[in-house]
């Protein structure tokens, strides 16, 4: 066992989902997993392993920010073996253009945190998702006609940000804004381990259209298809 998940040798699958929510987890696992088997719930932070299609699938939540999800990848990494890992996640869209419900796939995540240039030494390391995994996932989109866009994202330690900095995100085309990404492809750096970032918008900070708490949680499903029969290619 690990510090912070409580699970065994062997009880993780080789490729995970990782949402920031554990109630996504859950419902991810019950919904879409044959015989999903619970091996963490340490803090709240349920994790499940289960069969999809055949193939045995890990979903792990990871908390909100960079901090809460550097310790869940790196014990999934380290610890258990973890080869491939996609997040699951939300943002908040930066653009008119782009609407509530779309998806967004990361190829890049920039970053106002402080947890990259502390660990290059004030450098700064270009965060990017695996192109293999990147490739699939959008092959899978287009299989199941679901529309999904490419492109950068913004991890952010503020969720509420008083400079309106997502103004100047936009300017430089960032599609959304979210808080786990660029960890996810710094740590898959680090480990040699393949990583993407499937979003949903959540919200747009532009329009300030918002979806609720509960759409969040169970109707995101798009995505969560888009990442399972990608995490079964490999």
């Amino acid at each position: 066992m690990s510090t912070h998940i409580g699970a065994l040798k062997g009880d993780v699958a080789d490729v995970v989902l990782l949402p920031g929510d554990p109630l996504r987890a859950k419902f991810i696992a019950e919904n879409f997993l044959e015989s999903p088997v619970c091996y963490n719930e340490v803090r709240g932070m349920f994790g499940f392993t289960g069969i999809y299609k055949g193939k045995r699938v890990s979903v792990q939540g990871t908390g909100m920010g960079q901090p809460s999800f550097s310790i869940y990848a790196n014990e999934l990494f380290t610890e258990y073996g973890v080869k491939t890992a996609i997040r699951v996640g939300t943002c908040g869209a930066v653009s008119p253009e782009v609407k509530l419900g779309e998806v967004i796939l990361a190829i890049g995540a920039s970053t106002d945190s402080a947890i990259n240039k502390r660990r290059f030494r004030g450098m700064n390391f270009a965060p990017t998702c695996n192109f293999e995994v990147l490739k699939k996932a959008y092959e899978v989109s287009a299989s199941m006609g679901i529309s999904c866009r490419v492109g950068t994202v913004v991890s952010s330690d503020l969720f509420y940000d008083d400079d309106n900095n997502w103004k100047l995100w936009a300017s430089y085309g960032a599609l959304g804004i979210e808080m786990e990404t660029a960890e996810l492809y710094t740590l898959a750096a680090k480990y040699g381990r393949k990583a993407l970032g499937i979003l949903t918008v959540s919200d747009n900070i532009a329009t300030g259209e918002a979806t609720s708490a509960k759409e969040r949680e169970q109707t995101f499903t798009n995505m969560m298809k888009i990442a399972l029969d990608t995490a079964v290619s490999f």
